[in-house]
């Protein structure tokens, strides 16, 4: 049953607000990895609100935030450098990418999440102009026939589309993930899939910090495969590039002293198990 306190989270569009706080704070800091001009206006007070709520007044979390973002931006545009020309962001949340990022004008963006985001989101941005050719497709990815439909019509219109997942996977079952792998695989013109994974042991652990607040709204962290990025080989797809977090983190200046330390372990990207590890990865269809 959903929270009815007024701070807590309603649901999983709220952790939509809730990584717009990070993009917003990183954006106001003189030394900004990136801008996003709109993720104020569109965490709003309610993703302030979130925000405190789950992280208790301590920042424990903006470094992974922010190293996400700035991951999945630099491999959003190797992949548009090297041909892409279609991007469909699944559960696209509050991204702002499409009018941040200097992306080529032919490029075709195609935004799909639940209804009342997309409404939401169109209308804070309705003034707003994007650097590429958006759409955006209202659509429940819990819907099987409608997702598949999309995507065969998507791959149908692309020779090198790229499909991204930011902080979509850890919500859903290991059998939810392998069923959208396999439907993204059968489309011959989605070529790529970048996505983040993070292990057992690190679920674990966010699971103490704010698991109860996201399983009351209807939430709950699931999907941390303990075989890491090889979970996806058996559904057609196979990891071309991994990059841990943490390590991408450290050159950034955004880590404590204690997570710098923790930044210089041997790095791993195969099995992790109860290792605190999570990842980015660009994914190549086999």
């Amino acid at each position: 049953m959903t929270d009815p306190r007024p701070d807590a989270l309603r649901g999983i569009s709220d952790t939509a607000r809730w990584v717009a706080v990070y993009r917003a704070r990183e954006t106001e800091r003189p030394d900004a990895l990136f801008r996003d001009p709109h993720a104020r206006k569109l965490a709003g007070e309610r993703g302030e609100e979130i925000e405190r709520l789950l992280s208790g007044g301590k920042d424990l979390q903006s470094w992974s935030f922010v190293t996400r973002t700035v991951v999945f931006d630099r491999l959003v545009a190797e992949q548009v450098r090297k041909g892409a020309d279609l991007v469909v962001n699944l559960a696209a949340g509050l991204d702002t990418r499409p009018y941040r990022m200097a992306l080529p004008s032919s490029l075709r963006w195609i935004e799909v999440d639940l209804p009342e985001l997309m409404a939401y989101k169109q209308e804070v941005l309705r003034d707003e102009a994007p650097s590429c050719r958006l759409e955006r497709v209202s659509l429940d990815l819990a819907d099987v026939e409608a997702r598949r439909a999309l995507f065969a019509k998507l791959g149908e219109e692309t020779a090198s589309g790229l499909v991204i997942t930011e902080g979509l996977l850890i919500y859903l079952s290991g059998e939810e993930v392998g069923a959208l792998a396999a439907d993204l695989a059968g489309p011959g013109g989605l070529r790529h899939w970048v996505l983040d994974i993070s292990s057992p042991g690190l679920k674990k652990m966010i699971d103490k910090q704010f698991g109860a607040h996201l399983s009351r709204a209807n939430a709950p962290l699931k999907f941390a495969p303990p075989e890491g990025p090889a979970f996806f080989v058996p559904f057609g797809w196979e990891p071309e590039d991994v990059r841990s977090l943490i390590k991408e983190a450290r050159p950034l200046g955004r880590l404590s002293p204690l997570m710098r330390f923790l930044s210089m372990l041997p790095e791993s990207k195969g099995r992790q198990g109860g290792r605190p590890w999570s990842g980015v990865c660009l994914m190549r269809r086999r």
